[in-house]
C-alpha cells in the first residue's frame, strides 16, 4: 500500500555524487526524476537535506570555532543544496519549494507549518533546509521531528546501501542484512550507524516508521514510497 505523505532525508555527500565536494547537478536531475515519479503517482513529499557536502559542524568545531557556530555553518550548507535543488527541480518539471528553518527571506520562505501544508495540498515537493534551525541536532533528527510535524507517514532514509546490515558493507563484505529491525533494536546496537541514536529514539517515540534504503538506484525511491519491501524497515 503506497504511503500518502513521505519525508526522503538526502545527505549532502550523495549530492556530491561523483565530485568530493560541491553538487553534482548531473545526479541532481536524476534525482528530480526519481522524485517526479512520487509527484506523478500522487505521493507528497518533503525533503530534508543535508549539507555535509559543503560543511560538517562536527568537523569544524575547535581549534577557535565553537560548536553552535560550526552546526550554524553546517546549516548554511543545507541552504546551498535546498536552493540548488530547487532550481534543478524545476528545470525538470518537478514543483518545488524551499522553506528554511533559519532566517534567510532573500532566499527562501520561512518554514511555516501553515504554508508547508500549503505547498504539500498544492502538489508542491517541499525542500526544508537549515536542519531543525538549532546546533547540536542533525539533520537526520531535524528529518523525523520534520515528519512528526507534517504528518509524513514514513521516512526515507536514502543511503549508498541497501540497507542496514550487522556491520559497515564496505568493509565487511560478509555483513548480513535486515529486511525488518525493531526500532529498539535499532537504538541499542552498537553497530548500526545508519542513522544517529537521537533520531531513531524519537521515531521510537511517536511509532514512526524509518525505511533505510539505496536511494542511487533507478525507482527505488517510488518503490519504497509505494510501498514495497526495498531495504530495512525500522519500526
Amino acid at each position: 500500500m503506497a504511503y500518502k505523505r513521505i519525508l526522503l532525508k538526502i545527505s549532502g555527500e550523495q549530492l556530491a555524487g561523483k565530485y568530493q565536494s560541491g553538487i553534482d547537478t548531473e545526479l541532481a536531475s536524476w534525482l528530480a526524476k526519481e522524485v517526479k515519479q512520487l509527484s506523478d503517482a500522487n505521493i507528497q513529499t518533503v525533503i530534508m537535506v543535508g549539507g555535509g557536502n559543503f560543511a560538517r559542524g562536527t568537523q569544524l568545531a575547535g581549534n577557535g570555532i565553537r560548536r553552535v557556530t560550526a552546526d550554524q555553518i553546517g546549516m548554511l550548507g543545507t541552504m546551498m543544496n535546498a536552493l540548488a535543488l530547487i532550481d534543478i527541480f524545476e528545470s525538470n518539471d518537478v514543483q518545488a519549494r524551499c522553506l528554511s528553518n533559519i532566517f534567510a527571506e532573500q532566499l527562501a520562505e520561512p518554514f511555516v507549518h501553515r504554508l508547508a501544508e500549503k505547498h504539500l495540498g498544492k502538489g508542491r515537493v517541499v525542500i526544508v533546509a537549515g536542519g531543525i534551525g538549532r546546533p547540536y541536532l542533525t539533520t537526520d533528527t531535524a528529518a523525523v521531528a520534520l515528519a512528526l510535524e507534517l504528518s509524513c507517514e514514513v521516512v526515507l532514509k536514502a543511503t549508498k546501501v541497501d540497507g542496514v546490515f550487522s556491520a559497515d558493507p564496505m568493509q565487511h563484505p560478509g555483513a548480513a542484512k535486515y529486511d525488518k529491525l525493531s526500532a529498539d533494536e535499532a537504538v541499542s546496537n552498537p553497530n548500526i550507524k545508519i542513522m544517529d541514536k537521537a533520531a531513531m529514539g524519537l521515531a521510537l517515540e511517536h511509532n514512526l516508521p524509518i525505511v533505510v534504503f539505496n536511494g542511487m538506484k533507478s525507482g527505488n525511491i517510488l518503490k519504497v514510497a509505494s510501498g514495497e519491501a526495498v531495504g530495512t524497515k525500522i519500526q
